[in-house]
């Protein structure tokens, strides 16, 4: 997905957000990762120190692993800034 493009998606994420929930509220986060140790670690540290609750379920053959996230966040600003750093994984997968 190309910066514009994304950016339009953030932008009616966060519109989206504020219509359907009050603020903070908790959020699920969904992501799929190919399950290497240092792209699920850098996964985990970006919800470090945010009371998050992670649960991690390798597939099948054991080559990905998806991870659920919830956590509660201050706003939809907030949820995207999480997506965005998350994005920064190499092959992350976002649900």
């Amino acid at each position: 997905m190309d910066a514009e493009k994304s950016e339009a998606f953030y932008t009616k994420l966060i519109s989206q957000l504020y219509d359907t929930s009050s603020w903070p509220s908790t959020y699920l986060y969904k992501f799929i990762v190919v399950s290497e140790k240092e792209k699920v670690d850098t996964i985990n540290s970006i919800f470090d120190n945010t009371g998050a609750v992670i649960e991690s379920k390798k597939s099948k053959n054991g080559k990905y692993t998806s991870l659920s996230i919830t956590v509660k966040m201050e706003n939809p600003e907030a949820v995207v800034e999480k997506y965005k750093e998350v994005t920064l994984v190499e092959g992350v997968i976002s649900l």
